[in-house]
């Protein structure tokens, strides 16, 4: 079993970060080099923290083995290493224990590249997926540039760094040293962002699934999200269509034979098809640009349009499917809602799921199940996982405050990990790390994945993320999870750094090095910087982020504002108004569908028994006239055709006009006249014998 648990992680953990990133990417549209960087950065982080409880528990194991080595006197004055006896030592090798030296070849790797990502590759992939240029020497250009400000910043640091240490008599300056340096610098920016990161999931996670087993809460924020979103999902249309006019404009004045052409024909391809359509009937191609001098768009001006192109139709894009999602989530919550008073406990939808579901998950989650679940079970089983993560974290809060203490041992983390090692538990250790750093990356990366700076950075699911959003999120995963993992490792007490015990560290420690290097980092910051962590809790209980916010002019959902409940009442209109133009559209597609069955096959069946029945005056009458007898029949088979295929490929009725009727036969091609007839605006005849 040597090193098979690590490759079964490691496989785990690469299907993981593959299925997160296809509900946030979009495979078949993005570049693919957005989706192999950052799936490679979450891959990397989410290994890190999968891997580390394995690290834990060699570790112990090692240190029982030397322990018993070195109390064992050698037989014979031979070197070799006795095998300690199990009653005095009960050192027996864990079922995932890995070999020594490679972890710390698998976490030197791990490491660097992860860091190799973060700090150039993703910043300038960040800047070349939002570049506008129109060739991949430009693009490169563009994110030089740009990138230019953001690397003499980190160069700047490190000669900070560099001057302390040269400049201090009590240290000499080695390559060892200088890699210290640098990794001090980047974990001390990532505890920065981390305890801030983590101040807000401590509290925020488990009141969201407390608020959520309240009733009518979680549907009272859906219509808040709902105005919001609503008002989103309008300025991008407009922006969308500003965009779109600056593109026509461009359109018109760059023919055919002008140098730019080629630019224009790429912006075109960016817009959306309808657009596409419109712009390419109103081109000339038969005029010069040079027979009338106008003043053309540079190719400076075209990179600008072209890049506001990309994010005003990802943007519009994104909205649309957005508001579709929300529809049917406040569609479903109005379901439970009303089935919650329901006495035959079985679960009514309103509408139909558009996809079919799978028959397994019909025959077990049927709706009885559906509604013992969602109006009974559901809300209990919120409570009580909110009370089990409330207890989580003031473990974390507590152990964050105390981990520094040695003697005592305050830290619960570290009680707990030391109990186990005393018994060589090695599975209650792994168990025990696991849910531990597991809990604490749930804190951090769902905080990641919440916030939302402006229009820049937003992680949507359902394939809404853009490349740069992605991009960032893969950096600030690579920028948390290595002082993640030392805060954690300091958690337990097996730093040496924080224990003070002259033990065998793990192998992660030893490649982050020693921060004796840097004692006001080692001894201060580190140690004393996490218990900000108790203000920002507070601070996130009381909701003072989401107060000032809400004061600025950015509406947050609060209970008790005003504003909040103007937008829940305007979000609860808009949803009943979606509803009502859905039920619509379902009642006119059942008139359709029955018409369709009522006398669509009754005409067929008097079709065909006049065809195998004929009448035999209709018989002696074509044997008269046969010429007139085959134009008549040529002109009904026409007719019936076009009767059949308006019924078969009616289209929905807009309910968004002003006036409108609920009777299916009315349409916008024709007329209804008192004598029963439609007068239609085209060549075929509609319902000639209605």
């Amino acid at each position: 079993m040597s090193g098979a648990a690590l490759g079964l992680e490691i496989v785990f953990v690469f299907f993981l970060a593959l299925f997160l990133l296809h509900r946030y990417g979009d495979f078949k549209k993005q570049h693919r080099l957005v989706i192999v960087g950052t799936l490679l950065a979450w891959y990397l982080c989410f290994l890190i923290v999968f891997i580390l409880p394995l690290d834990v528990s060699t570790t112990i194991y090692n240190r029982c083995r030397h322990a018993a080595a070195n109390s064992s006197p050698p037989e014979n004055n031979s070197t070799a290493i006795i095998t300690p006896v199990p009653s005095q030592h009960p050192c027996f090798k864990p079922w995932s224990y890995i070999p020594d030296g490679i972890m710390p070849i698998f976490w030197r790797v791990v490491y660097w590249t992860s860091q190799f990502l973060t700090w150039i590759l993703l910043p300038f992939m960040q800047s070349y997926a939002r570049s506008g240029g129109f060739s991949i020497t430009g693009k490169i250009k563009t994110a030089l540039i740009e990138n230019a400000i953001y690397y003499g910043t980190y160069l700047l640091i490190f000669g900070a760094f560099l001057i302390y240490v040269a400049v201090n008599p009590r240290l000499h300056l080695e390559w060892n040293q200088l890699q210290t340096i640098g990794i001090a610098a980047a974990n001390t920016w990532g505890l920065f962002l981390l305890v801030l990161l983590l101040g807000y999931g401590l509290v925020e996670i488990p009141r969201s699934y407390w608020n959520g087993a309240k009733r009518g809460y979680l549907l009272m924020k859906t219509y808040f999200k709902a105005a919001k979103l609503m008002t989103e999902k309008a300025d991008a249309e407009e922006n969308l269509e500003d965009v779109m006019e600056e593109v026509r404009k461009v359109n018109e004045s760059i023919k055919y034979n002008h140098p730019l052409r080629k630019c224009v024909d790429t912006i075109l391809k960016k817009c959306p098809t309808e657009y596409q359509e419109k712009m390419g009937r109103n081109m000339d191609d038969y005029e010069d640009f040079d027979e009338k001098r106008n003043t053309y768009p540079s190719e400076k001006s075209l990179v600008k349009l072209h890049k506001q192109v990309i994010y005003s139709v990802q943007r519009h894009r994104r909205t649309q499917v957005q508001w579709q999602i929300l529809l049917e989530q406040a569609f479903y919550l109005e379901d439970v809602a009303k089935n919650e008073t329901s006495a035959t406990h079985q679960f009514v939808h309103t509408f139909q799921s558009p996809e079919p579901e799978n028959r397994f998950i019909q025959y077990f989650y049927n709706p009885t199940v559906e509604w013992y679940w969602e109006c009974l079970l559901r809300p209990w089983f919120y409570r009580i996982l909110a009370v089990v993560l409330s207890i989580f974290s003031v473990i974390v809060v507590w152990s964050e405050c105390t981990f520094f203490s040695t003697t005592p041992v305050l830290s619960l983390f570290a009680v707990f990990i030391q109990l186990a090692e005393r018994t060589y538990n090695y599975i209650y250790i792994e168990i025990a790390c696991f849910l531990s750093i597991f809990f604490l990356s749930i804190c951090v990366y769902s905080t990641v994945f919440r916030i939302r700076v402006f229009n820049y950075y937003y992680l949507a699911s359902h394939h809404q993320t853009d490349a740069y959003s992605l991009l960032f999120s893969g950096m600030l995963f690579c920028r948390l999870t290595p002082p993640l993992c030392l805060n954690f490792l300091g958690l337990t007490h097996m730093d040496s750094s924080i224990s003070h015990k002259n033990t065998q560290p793990t192998a992660y420690t030893s490649i982050m090095g020693s921060m004796k290097v840097l004692s006001f980092i080692a001894d201060g910051f580190y140690i004393y910087y996490p218990m900000l962590v108790v203000i920002l809790c507070i601070a996130t209980y009381f909701s003072l982020g989401t107060r000032c916010l809400n004061l600025l002019g950015f509406q947050q959902f609060m209970g008790d504002n005003d504003m909040t409940s103007d937008l829940v009442d305007e979000g609860k209109e808009l949803i009943r108004r979606e509803k009502r133009k859905r039920q619509r559209q379902e009642e006119g597609e059942n008139r359709r569908r029955e018409w369709k069955e009522r006398y669509g096959h009754n005409r067929e069946d008097s079709t065909r028994n006049r065809n195998v029945h004929p009448d035999p005056k209709e018989s002696n009458f074509s044997d008269i006239n046969t010429n007139w007898s085959s134009k008549y029949t040529r002109a009904n088979n026409k007719t019936e055709r076009d009767r059949i295929e308006l019924l078969q490929d009616a289209e929905p009725l807009d309910f968004n006009a002003e006036t409108f009727t609920d009777d299916p036969l009315e349409s916008e091609s024709g007329r209804y006249q008192p004598g029963g007839r439609y007068l239609s605006m085209s060549s075929s005849i509609i319902f000639d014998d209605v």
